[in-house]
C-alpha cells in the first residue's frame, strides 16, 4: 500500500509550456491526499524557489537534491552543506584555467559569479528570477548548500575532477549542472522523510523527467518517468506514463489504483 509520494517539480508538476500545474495534477494529487498518503516536493530548487504550485499542500520538502529537508512547519530534518575547501578550489579553478557561469545556493538565495545568455535562459524556462550577480569569495564561510554550473557535459566533467572532488554533478539540461556532496541527492531525502513520519520504502512512489531523479526513482517501490523524460531515466523506471501535458501524473496514479476514473487523454 503506498503512503507516501514524490514529485519532482519542473516537467513532472510543473510544464515547461504552460508554467503550470496542469488541472489533472491538481485533482489526483489532492484525490490521493484525500486517502491519508502523503506528498512530498523533491526538487533541485531552494524552498524559496518553490512556486507555481496552486494551491497544493505538501507535507515536506526535499530540496536542493536532498541537501536540505524541511516540513511544511519549517521543521528542517536534514541539512548538508558543499565543503569550504571544496569553494574555494571552484573559484580558484574558474579564476585561473577557464572562465565560467556558476551560482552558490544558501537559503536565502541563489548567487552567480556573472550573468550570460545561458544564465537567463535557464531562469526563463523554469520561470525563476536570473541570480544576483556578487562576488562569490564572500560566500565561502556562509552555508552553501549546492552549486550550479552552467556548463556542457565536457566542461563538467573537467571540473568535477579537478575542483570538486568531493562532490558528484546531476543535470536535466544540457547546459545546467547541480552540484551536491557525494552519496547527497533526492533519495537520501526520501529517507530522511520516510524515518521522520515512519514509513517504509516499500510503501513509496515517486514520480520525475531529469537526470537528477534517476537515483530517486531506482530508490522508492515503484519510481515512475514521465513521457517527456530521458531515456535514461526511463530505464531507471518501473513505469513510464505520458507526458506532462498529456495528464502524465493522474494516468499513472490511476493505473496503480490511487486515482478512480478513466484515463485523462
Amino acid at each position: 500500500m503506498t503512503k507516501a509520494i514524490f514529485f519532482d517539480i519542473d516537467g513532472t508538476l510543473l510544464s515547461f509550456k504552460t508554467h503550470s500545474v496542469p488541472q489533472s495534477t491538481i485533482d489526483a494529487i489532492n484525490e490521493v491526499k484525500r486517502q491519508g498518503i502523503k506528498v512530498f516536493v523533491a526538487t533541485g530548487r531552494l524552498r524559496k524557489q518553490i512556486q507555481n504550485l496552486g494551491d497544493l499542500e505538501f507535507d515536506g520538502f526535499i530540496t536542493v537534491n536532498g541537501a536540505y529537508c524541511v516540513t511544511t512547519d519549517h521543521d528542517v530534518i536534514f541539512k548538508k552543506l558543499i565543503p569550504k575547501e571544496e569553494l574555494k578550489s571552484l573559484i580558484e579553478y574558474q579564476q585561473n584555467e577557464v572562465k565560467f557561469p556558476l551560482a552558490f545556493m544558501l537559503n536565502e538565495g541563489s548567487f552567480v559569479n556573472y550573468i550570460d545568455s545561458n544564465v537567463e535562459k535557464i531562469a526563463n524556462l523554469v520561470k525563476v528570477n536570473v541570480p544576483p550577480v556578487r562576488n562569490l569569495e564572500e560566500l565561502i564561510d556562509q552555508e552553501v548548500l549546492q552549486v550550479n554550473l552552467y556548463v556542457d557535459h565536457a566542461l563538467e566533467k573537467r571540473i568535477m575532477n579537478e575542483a570538486l572532488v568531493s562532490c558528484h554533478a546531476s543535470r536535466w539540461h544540457p547546459t545546467f549542472a547541480d552540484v551536491n556532496i557525494k552519496g547527497i541527492n533526492k533519495s537520501t531525502g526520501i529517507d530522511k522523510f520516510l524515518e521522520h513520519f515512519g514509513i517504509h520504502k516499500s510503501e513509496t512512489m515517486a514520480f520525475g523527467d531529469g537526470g537528477n531523479d534517476i537515483e530517486m526513482l531506482r530508490h522508492v517501490a515503484i519510481g515512475i518517468a514521465m513521457g517527456n523524460a530521458g531515456d535514461d531515466v526511463k530505464a531507471a523506471a518501473d513505469y513510464v506514463t505520458d507526458d506532462i501535458d498529456d495528464n502524465g501524473v493522474a494516468n499513472a496514479l490511476r493505473h496503480f489504483g490511487l486515482v478512480k476514473g478513466n484515463k485523462s487523454l
